[in-house]
């Protein structure tokens, strides 16, 4: 096993740790070396199959708390834009319109992480909103969480409802677009990667309190935001 590949199964592991104690993370932490081991088309298959099996464990656990219809008003404008935007930015540079999602998502993150409550994201436009950035961040740079992360700090969703709405979302979002970029079955050393995390996560997620989990969903949601500027500008 070569030095690339041991990094690839390391990051499969964290991301799922992540995954599990938070409800978002994997693709942030497992793509990039996934794709550096791989190669792009095989590298971002895999790492959204692995991202739609990351949550399934967690969510058998803390599926009772979820809430259907928090998930379904930001699922549905997820999945109606991002055929949309796909179909629009083809063939256009998006580096700019990264480089101000990036931005705008830092700066999301700096607002809420001060203490201030945007109390417009709990109406049923703000719910669109949330999912529409969604769909352009993944579309744009394959960093779909960040907006949902937020929408869930500002949310005021106990722990266990935010791990387990976040996990709904990501799965179904997940299950859908390797639908469309085609399955990547991942490898005996990739599952075994993502039990080792995701046992770990579930024995720490319920050691965080709300503040602690808000907190880490922020920085997470903040690592996604700086990733989409280093991306454009590099």
């Amino acid at each position: 096993m070569d030095l690339v590949v041991a990094l690839s199964l390391g990051g499969i592991a964290v991301g799922a740790l992540v995954q599990a104690a938070t409800g978002m993370g994997f693709s942030l932490v497992a793509a990039p070396l996934l794709i550096l081991a791989l190669g792009p088309r095989e590298g971002v298959g895999a790492a959204v199959v692995l991202a739609a099996l990351s949550p399934v464990v967690p969510l058998i656990r803390d599926g009772r708390h979820a809430q259907p219809g928090a998930v379904a008003r930001l699922l549905i404008p997820t999945l109606l834009c991002t055929p949309v935007i796909a179909w629009a930015l083809q063939g256009i540079d998006t580096r700019w319109l990264a480089l101000g999602a990036g931005a705008g998502v830092i700066l999301a993150v700096g607002i809420l992480a001060s203490g201030v409550r945007w109390g417009w994201l709990g109406h049923p436009l703000g719910a669109v909103a949330t999912g529409a950035t969604s769909a352009l961040l993944n579309v744009v740079g394959g960093v779909g969480g960040p907006p949902i992360g937020i929408y869930a700090a500002n949310a005021g969703w106990s722990p266990v409802a935010t791990r387990a709405n976040m996990h709904s979302f990501f799965i179904i979002q997940n299950v859908v677009t390797a639908l469309i970029l085609g399955v990547v079955l991942p490898g005996l050393w990739q599952l075994s990667a993502l039990a080792a995390g995701t046992i770990c996560g579930l024995l720490l997620s319920g050691r965080m309190s709300a503040r602690v989990l808000r907190t880490v969903v922020l920085v997470i949601s903040l690592v996604g935001g700086v990733s989409l500027v280093a991306g454009a500008v590099s």
